[in-house]
């Protein structure tokens, strides 16, 4: 046996060190759960933390192992190449045992495991070890010996290993590290699948801290690290006083319906039985109006089309940006456009912050999300289960799909599961997102169900006609089932497929199909220029849902007719705000412009200061309800407002 450990060369000490890191991670996991058991013993599936957490810690020490791997096999010479690694290999010893210990004290302050706050607290070093030396003076001496005791002890080892291993040739070395290499790269990407492995594969239970505890705290710190490098704030592109901000963004809102209990707008043969409808958002992927034939495009959505007569058809919609992760920030949590990723993947909106499905579980109702995909594309498994949705139904859960595409099963195959899953509720109320994945490329649909627009079939043109046509099935089904009377339906696109123009912002590729339908929905067209931050408002008067929540959008049902529209599109770092046919843009560290929104083109006019300084308050006004963590349902705790030195923070920037 220690022939083959000898002669198993820089492998064996690699795969003898790797493994002490999981054994580690591990232990200290399982420490963990212990600690926190009153909280975790009844999450269903508890263990799963431990299986989970073996997966995420294979990735991380993948990652981190890459450098000493290459120091260790491709550097000349023995005695300089050992010491060499074995530096590297106490740095990464020295960091895993620490963030580890220091967990549990983090936990206990934030309830997480270190993050953001975690390496953000750095920046402040003399008041921040100075309150920790004062306050907690044994506890950083134990887990300062801790430290060392543990990293020596684990230098030790790698060092006997190292000297006790047969030293390979540089040659057989170099031909070697290429195996090696690509091992850690399968096990940092944990799947031979087009998306690997992230934060959200980590989500399995509704209990945020069994959440945390399936992954390292290392895995923690460094997936915000490399968060923060997208975060971008407002101060680009100017400067506006918190007060201010906020007057000029509650000029914008729309009068309150009031609603007796149960009492719905709509004629009375249309008004369901129930005091509390369900709802049903169906997320169309990437359905710009240029294919909707009743919006002027291709004739390519002869159901939608049909469907548009018999509820509320929206004209004027435009989506707020052109990647799906945008179009859902907008639909589900009214959350105003930012020139910085969608809160699906920002790390402060990954706990509490406001979407539909938590205020509608506090009124009783099912909450569940349903796609033909993988879930944790875009984090958003991770966000959804953090934030109000109780089930995730994904790609895993269809059982003997129809057809199963790059993307995930068929479109009919999500109507359908859904379908089955509203019947499984009974009378219980629900919500349900469903996001659509036919009309992705490479546009893979099954034969037979529509005629092709043309040749060959696997076109976005006829990958639009086949999401209509499971749109068109997804009616047909609950208009066929008892549910179907006592459900509000929301079709909506993300975005449009193709965003591109001359224009800073090519409007009219941002304009997209709605329809509402079911119960008290008016029969009618609105021509209103709206927002997908406007649907949620509008769902909530339609189901007669009074209450507090954070939201900017406008209830579309109760605008005056000579009310202009509003609407807000993000292009990259470029903002757009139109009010009516004026439109006011910001790009970053330039003055803002004003244009005239005429025959599809924006045509430049005299700065309209009052709009250009109405667009920078939406974006102020975001940019600080995210740093505050006050975009939350009132019972989270809300402050009214922010204090004034992050309120400096945000406003200071180049003037408007």
């Amino acid at each position: 046996m220690k022939r083959i450990v000898a002669r198993s060369g820089p492998l064996g000490v690699i795969a003898c060190l790797f493994a002490i890191g999981l054994a580690w991670l591990t232990l200290s996991r399982g420490a963990l759960v212990a600690l926190y058991w009153s909280r975790l013993h009844d999450v269903p599936d508890w263990w799963r933390v431990f299986l989970i957490g073996l997966r995420m810690d294979t990735i991380v020490l993948c990652e981190l192992f890459a450098i000493p791997t290459l120091l260790y096999f491709l550097l000349p010479g023995t005695r300089t190449r050992r010491q060499l690694t074995l530096l590297s290999f106490a740095a990464i010893a020295a960091l895993l045992v620490h963030m580890e210990l220091s967990t549990p004290s983090f936990i206990n302050e934030y309830d997480v495991r270190p993050n953001r706050i975690y390496f953000e607290y750095l920046r402040y070093p003399r008041e921040v070890f100075g309150t920790l030396f004062k306050s907690y003076p044994v506890e950083l001496a134990c887990v300062f010996a801790l430290v060392v005791a543990l990293t020596a002890g684990f230098c030790l080892v790698a060092a006997r290993r190292m000297a006790n291993t047969q030293e390979w040739s540089w040659r057989a070395r170099a031909l070697c590290f290429p195996f090696m290499l690509a091992v850690f790269f399968i096990g940092a990407r944990s799947t031979f699948g087009h998306r690997p492995a992230n934060l959200s594969t980590a989500s399995f239970s509704q209990n945020h801290l069994a959440n945390e505890l399936a992954v390292s705290s290392t895995y923690s710190l460094m997936n915000a690290i490399y968060r923060s490098f997208f975060e971008i704030g407002s101060e680009m592109y100017g400067r506006m006083d918190w007060p201010e901000a906020q007057r000029r963004v509650q000029r914008y809102e729309a009068p309150v319906r009031r609603h007796a209990q149960g009492d719905l707008t709509g004629s009375s043969e249309d008004r369901t039985a129930r005091d509390k409808p369900n709802l049903v958002i169906f997320v169309a992927e990437s359905l710009g109006a240029e294919f909707v034939g009743k919006l002027g495009g291709l004739p390519l959505t002869p159901n939608l089309d049909r469907l548009s007569d018999d509820g509320l058809w929206l004209t004027q919609l435009y989506a707020t940006g052109t990647r799906t992760v945008r179009g859902l920030e907008a639909i589900v949590t009214g959350f105003p456009p930012t020139p910085a990723q969608s809160v699906l993947k920002r790390p402060e909106s990954q706990r509490n912050f406001f979407t539909l499905a938590s205020l509608l579980r506090t009124q009783g109702y099912r909450t569940e999300f349903i796609y033909g995909g993988v879930s944790n594309f875009d984090n958003m498994r991770h966000f959804f289960l953090q934030n109000g949705f109780e089930r995730i139904i994904e790609q895993k859960d269809f059982k003997r799909p129809t057809f199963l595409g790059t993307w995930g099963v068929s479109d009919e195959d999500l109507v359908t599961k859904a379908h089955e899953t509203f019947l499984a509720h009974g009378d219980e109320p629900f919500f349900a997102l469903l996001l659509s994945t036919s009309n992705h490329d490479p546009f893979e649909f099954p034969e037979g169900r529509i005629q092709l627009h043309e040749e060959p079939a696997a076109t976005r043109n006829n990958a639009v006609k086949y999401t209509d046509y499971a749109i068109g099935k997804l009616i047909e089904l609950a208009r066929s089932a008892p549910y179907g009377r006592d459900t509000l339906f929301l079709i909506v696109a993300d975005h449009d497929a193709r965003v591109f123009g001359a224009d800073l912002v090519p409007i009219e590729r941002f304009r997209i199909p709605a329809l509402l339908l079911g119960p008290g929905v008016p029969r009618r067209h609105e021509d209103h220029i709206a927002s997908q931050i406007d649907l949620a408002p509008t769902l909530l008067g339609l189901m007669g849902i009074e209450c507090e929540h954070p939201m900017i959008g406008r209830d579309l049902l109760t605008l005056p007719d000579d009310l202009p529209g509003r609407a807000l599109m993000q292009y990259g770092h470029t903002n757009a705000f139109r009010v009516g046919n004026s439109v006011a843009i910001h790009q970053p560290h330039q003055a803002a412009r004003t244009y005239e929104y005429r025959n599809g083109e924006l045509i430049p006019r005299a700065h309209d200061r009052s709009l250009e300084a109405d667009a920078l308050a939406h974006l102020v006004w975001a940019d600080t309800m995210y740093r505050m963590h006050t975009y939350r349902l009132p019972k989270a705790g809300p402050r009214e407002n922010p204090p004034q030195d992050l309120l400096s923070h945000v406003a200071v920037g180049a003037k408007h």
